[in-house]
């Protein structure tokens, strides 16, 4: 048995979150008590790189098509393969703390998805869900992971996990939905019955951080207030291709409803566990409930009290607890349709 009573000893102290709608960068105690203004930007890079060492990760690159892939990878190659999906304006880096305890066990690859963190896209990139799923399917298959492959997604990564073991159920071992974005009939959240409003939560200037984070999360922590600056700054870089990608997501709530989401969810094979923050301010936990009833074989959903939108941030631990003893039994019970392929 994986055991989960290491969770209470390794987890390194006084790491602060910088986080926005998924987008997480913690820093050690040594950068808070201070980096000088002019080394920060330095010092934001060397966090991040600090950050990934702590959680068994390194960095690659791996070229397909027209996509410079950038992506986290750690764990053992022998075992089973676990790809951790980010969700809008993140990164991979936002799955470092739950990675953590991924990588002693499980071989794990977290991709920054296309026209997010330094993976590299032409101009003209489709940005819409199902395309991202067919680019995140040919990286899969060049990175040779893409059988039995154990999926998990956070937020819009959710979406795009759940449609890719939804499409490619005859290679997905098991799912992880985390306050996953759907188009879901049962839905309270303003964001998702006018998807429009998604727009307000671009950070495009200073101060729109700030506004974000009490948005996506219950209890933002403190963060020092040049690496905040230095987090606003990359993510006013990133806006527009942020705004490329809402502009997406509302053409998508125009062209699906959620009957024919629920076509897409019921098309998933694979066990899975839903996981989400109860005070989602972005999307709400009323869909739970909806979400599991499409899904075949999914478990019992774990519902966390005093937790946002980015569970994977704010209660790091709580969620590994409740994923590792699911992906051991997943892992152990074989796929019904392996070698089934189109």
């Amino acid at each position: 048995m994986l055991k989960i009573a290491m969770l209470k000893t390794t987890c390194k102290p006084l790491l602060p979150i910088i986080m926005a709608l998924g987008l997480s960068t913690m820093t050690s105690v040594a950068v808070q008590a201070a980096a000088p203004v002019q080394a920060t930007q330095q010092s934001f890079q060397q966090v991040l790189q600090e950050e990934r060492a702590w959680a068994g990760l390194t960095t690659h690159t791996l070229k397909v098509g027209d996509i410079e892939w950038t992506y986290s990878e750690g764990g053992d190659k022998a075992k089973p393969t676990v790809m951790l999906v980010h969700g809008l304006s993140g990164s991979r880096d936002n799955w470092n703390r739950v990675a953590r305890y991924l990588t002693p066990y499980y071989h794990v690859i977290i991709p920054d998805l296309p026209a997010h963190g330094d993976t590299k896209v032409p101009a003209d990139f489709d940005l819409q869900v199902p395309n991202m799923v067919e680019a995140l399917r040919r990286f899969t298959e060049a990175a040779g992971i893409n059988k039995n492959l154990n999926v998990a997604g956070h937020s819009l990564g959710g979406a795009v996990a759940g449609l890719y073991a939804a499409q490619y159920f005859f290679d997905v071992q098991s799912l992880l939905l985390i306050d996953s974005a759907g188009v879901f009939k049962s839905a309270q959240s303003p964001y998702l019955k006018d998807p429009t409003l998604l727009r307000d939560l671009v950070v495009s200037k200073p101060g729109d951080f700030d506004k974000l984070m009490k948005i996506a999360m219950y209890n933002p922590p403190f963060i020092p207030s040049a690496l905040k600056q230095e987090q606003e700054k990359m993510m006013i870089s990133q806006s527009e291709n942020t705004r490329k990608v809402i502009e997406q997501l509302i053409k998508l709530y125009g062209y699906y409803t959620p009957e024919t989401f629920a076509l897409a969810a019921r098309a998933i094979e694979a066990p899975t566990l839903i996981i989400w923050g109860k005070q989602d301010k972005i999307i709400d936990v009323n869909v739970v409930p909806e979400l599991k009833g499409l899904i075949k074989h999914a478990q019992e959903p774990v519902i966390l009290p005093n937790v946002g939108h980015t569970p994977i941030l704010e209660a790091e631990q709580l969620v590994i607890q409740k994923y590792l003893p699911f992906l051991q039994k997943a892992v152990a019970t074989p796929n019904p349709f392996a070698g089934s392929a189109p």
